[in-house]
């Protein structure tokens, strides 16, 4: 079973009369242990697709089953529900709290979810030190570079029993040296069993991944399917 799987999704946009399609007619699967790299142009439907796939958006027409749950039968709660329990986030712009520490920002969705503190804050320490932060979480974020900020903001997207990561241009605002390490990171997160679907504008990005989908005005271009990803003998 597909851990996310788009059949034949369309998502359109309607503005001063015009309708524009953010996607069109998208079938697209990720299996567990997968990295899908989502590449396209500002504007292709990267973000949309991923906004949907999270349920943060709907879908106007087709189907969008995640964790064998289909998304267009699920209440908003339910949706909230998964977001905190089964779906991991990484945005662009990190959305780290400024005023909590970094162990308290990973514990977040847990708390969020019913977890009690001592038992969340333990989990978000484990989730630092898989990304290599252990030690670390009484730091808060300003005290801390902006790849150390990438590395906990991926911890709090895999803290817990999360088995899909959706990750928005992750490393869109880091050196390249720190990009591949990012990179790095979240193919080893597949490698021991989560599934990653990833928008980036980078091709070197493509290197990590097991599938490659190309994204054109909203519409699924062409997918490159790679056997033997270079990045997962790297990130070992």
């Amino acid at each position: 079973m597909s851990v996310v799987q788009f059949e034949a999704v369309d998502r359109i946009f309607r503005s001063g009369g015009a309708e524009v399609g953010a996607l069109v007619g998208v079938n697209l699967q990720a299996e567990r242990g997968e990295l899908v790299v989502v590449m396209g142009a500002s504007g292709s439907g990267k973000t949309t697709l991923l906004s949907i796939a999270g349920g943060l958006d709907r879908a106007d027409r087709g189907r969008v089953t995640v964790l064998g749950e289909e998304l267009g039968r699920l209440s908003e709660r339910q949706l909230a529900r998964m977001r905190l329990t089964a779906v991991g986030f990484v945005f662009q712009e990190l959305n780290l709290l400024a005023e909590l520490t970094l162990e308290e920002n990973v514990a977040l969705p847990l708390e969020g979810a019913g977890t009690g503190r001592h038992a969340a804050r333990s989990a978000a320490r484990a989730a630092l030190a898989r990304v290599g932060l252990d030690g670390m979480g009484r730091r808060f974020p300003d005290e801390i570079s902006g790849g150390q900020q990438q590395r906990v903001a991926i911890a709090r997207a895999v803290v817990g029993d999360r088995r899909l990561v959706l990750a928005d241009e992750p490393t869109g605002s880091l050196d390249s040296e720190t990009g591949v390490e990012i990179m790095k990171l979240l193919r080893t997160l597949c490698d021991n069993g989560a599934t990653v679907l990833l928008s980036t504008h980078n091709p070197a990005n493509a290197e990590f991944a097991d599938r490659v989908v190309h994204l054109r005005d909203g519409r699924l271009e062409r997918i490159e399917e790679r056997a033997a990803p270079a990045g997962r003998e790297a990130a070992r």
